[in-house]
């Protein structure tokens, strides 16, 4: 039986990595994006189904029906500002993106794997689901409360034979942060590498980004049947940054 998988913000980064490696092993992907031509894009690529959808329309998304094997819950955005001069809708998109909608697809979807006896729940937190940076509030609390959602999936499920687990990546190579890194190293009058490695990186052991095949690669095992004991983690892929 092939199973099938949704994949968040499947159509670049870290999604489409994950949507690539999955089609390969075997799964029946769904490259899920509101990046119509992208999605349509790499599902071709790879012999997938897209699905054009805004995750940040909740209210859409309750009414939606779900049924898959393997949901990556991936999608996200960032916002940089102060507390107290982040806008407030700013904060409000990222918490209906990151932790609402992981929240409305995993309900929808929990009842036909629970049939099955059979689901995984991967959601792509962040370094910062575990610990916090000044200027991100939005983004911080709500991988903070993506984390915990996590955990209880994982203690609901358990009987049904469902898996939910977090992966944390720290900096990961995809082309949000390759342009954070221009613009950085245009403004301090640096190197990309340096950008890398000293503003970056300042709190990693490992002086490299991430790349998104990487995280793929951990995704691509909590979905299989060999980690049926791991649920209600977070692994961390951060080349050290919460070991300090």
């Amino acid at each position: 039986m092939t199973r099938t998988a949704i994949v968040t913000g499947g159509a670049s980064g870290i999604g489409a990595a994950v949507a690539r490696r999955l089609a390969a092993d075997g799964l029946d992907v769904v490259v899920a994006d509101r990046d119509e031509r992208g999605a349509a894009a790499l599902a071709e690529e790879i012999g997938a189904r897209p699905w054009t959808v805004d995750l940040s329309d909740t209210a859409t998304l309750e009414s939606r029906a779900v049924d898959c094997d393997v949901l990556v819950n991936n999608a996200g955005v960032q916002r940089v500002a102060p507390v107290h001069e982040l806008a407030p809708e700013d904060f409000r998109l990222i918490h209906r993106l990151m932790l609402e909608a992981p929240f409305l697809l995993a309900r929808a979807a929990l009842p036909g794997m629970y049939a099955r006896g059979w689901g995984r729940v991967v959601n792509v937190s962040s370094a910062h689901g575990l610990r916090a940076s000044a200027f991100k509030s939005a983004y911080v609390s709500a991988k903070h409360g993506l984390e915990g959602l996590s955990k209880v999936i994982a203690l609901e499920g358990a009987g049904h034979g469902v898996t939910s687990n977090c992966v944390n990546p720290g900096y990961v190579r995809t082309p949000l942060v390759e342009a954070q890194i221009a613009d950085q190293a245009a403004t301090h009058g640096i190197g990309e590498d340096e950008v890398v490695e000293k503003i970056m990186l300042t709190r990693s052991a490992v002086k490299r980004l991430v790349e998104p095949e990487e995280v793929a690669s951990l995704v691509a095992y909590l979905v299989s049947d060999d980690a049926a004991m791991v649920t209600g983690t977070s692994s961390t892929m951060d080349g050290g940054w919460t070991a300090q």
